[in-house]
């Protein structure tokens, strides 16, 4: 089966807002083996909207969409659903009776005259309640399909999917048991790694889809299996990861596991170390990515963003002398900060970063783009430079957060 999200309003086309709605919808969808054909993005004009519409149920049987439903005036959303529909608007006492309670938990009942006119919803609508938020979700069985309209605050959004629409489509639609398994693997440019596991994948199972994902210096394998049955459908992954490892075997930091700082938790809790960081350029990328995982307070310890020159020697020891004959952008400085930072944490392991993320040089004239960091495991210490000049700021914290960790995943499996 195949889906169409509609996201709409001004704040997503103006760039004002980032959707993060239609990831995370596309991403549970996926798990339930619903793929997503189209994505619009539009206005909250209700002409725009019925159009959009029109060509989302010609496309697809399932049509998602967020935004609008909200309680202000110049929300166009329901009107332009009424006209489509032919639907009339009424006021919905369950959808009433849950907004006057979740008001008043909040203490905000005076509100509730204000927000009224989301407890309205479409004649034809069955209401999905919103446990988060004042508006509902609102589904139609339109010529045998599916049309779903969420609110669009992301906190909303999700519960929604995760707890009501996504049971509720697995329930109607009976479809066939998904499920995924992703290998990391590194040392090998990615063209390189499909040249060597050409005759692998070409035997794979037709039932069996396989995706490379490249990130930081991983390529991740990305395994989709479907079946009639969960048990089938898991050995059917197990048997084709076992094909796999002839020709990847001692490249690879995990052999089912998604984001770096959840493989990083996996290993870092077998091994029993503990870790702390050291950051500059980065700006606590790091620190924030490794925190994210729940469980990290069992061996992260703690972390300093030494961004001024000066905090990293009177933080982490990092000699003036070293700053001035190397600066501050350098190997040298890069594993004078790790030291330090390990030595204050008292941690198995650290991690350091100074670099320089643009769009201007440093006061040293570093180039944008060059950073230095460094990985001390308890004695064993490794600095590497990396030269990015291309990357915006963002883009270049990113990339070199996700190395860092990569490279602590990678050095504790070959070394520890």
């Amino acid at each position: 089966m195949q889906a169409v999200l509609i996201t709409i309003g001004d704040e997503i086309l103006s760039g004002n807002t980032v959707d993060t709605n239609s990831n995370f919808i596309a991403s549970q969808l996926k798990q339930i083996g619903v793929s997503i054909c189209q994505i619009f993005t539009i206005s909250d004009e209700v002409e725009t909207i019925k159009s959009v519409l029109g060509q989302a149920l010609a496309m697809a049987d399932l049509v998602i969409a967020t935004g609008g439903l909200g309680p202000t005036r110049d929300d166009r959303t329901k009107k332009a659903l009424g006209e489509f529909f032919d639907s009339e608007i009424r006021l919905d006492e369950a959808t009433f009776n849950h907004l006057k309670a979740l008001l008043e938990k909040r203490n905000r009942a005076y509100l509730l005259d204000i927000n009224r006119n989301q407890a309205e919803v479409l004649a034809k609508a069955e209401v999905f309640q919103n446990d988060y938020g004042t508006a509902p979700c609102q589904m139609i069985r339109w010529q045998g399909k599916w049309v779903f309209f969420l609110p669009g605050v992301p906190y909303e959004v999700k519960p929604l999917m995760r707890d009501k629409i996504i049971p509720f489509l697995q329930r109607e639609m009976n479809l066939d048991c998904l499920s995924s398994r992703i290998v990391s693997v590194v040392g090998i440019p990615e063209s390189e790694l499909a040249r060597r596991i050409e005759p692998w994948e070409l035997a794979l199972p037709s039932s069996v889809s396989l995706s490379y994902l490249p990130v930081g210096n991983r390529i991740k394998l990305r395994l989709t299996a479907s079946g009639r049955s969960v048990q089938h459908v898991e050995a059917n992954l197990e048997a084709c990861v076992e094909g796999l490892r002839p020709y990847v075997e001692g490249h690879v930091i995990s052999w089912d596991g998604n984001q770096i700082q959840e493989i990083l938790r996996d290993v870092l809790l077998a091994k029993g170390m503990s870790l702390s960081v050291a950051e500059s350029c980065t700006g606590g990328e790091i620190a924030h990515l490794i925190t994210s995982v729940a469980g990290s307070s069992g061996y992260f310890s703690g972390g300093v963003v030494a961004y001024e020159t000066e905090k990293k020697t009177l933080l982490l020891g990092v000699k003036p002398s070293t700053i001035a004959s190397c600066k501050v952008v350098s190997a040298e400085v890069a594993e004078e900060m790790c030291r330090g930072c390990q030595t204050l944490f008292s941690t198995d392991i650290a991690v350091s970063t100074t670099g320089v993320a643009g769009p201007g040089p440093d006061a040293f004239c570093s180039e944008v783009g060059e950073v230095f960091y460094t990985i001390r495991i308890r004695e064993m210490e490794v600095t590497n430079r990396l030269f990015m000049p291309h990357m915006d700021r963002e883009d270049f914290i990113y990339f070199t957060s996700q190395r860092v960790l990569q490279d602590v995943v990678d050095l504790l499996v070959k070394n520890f």
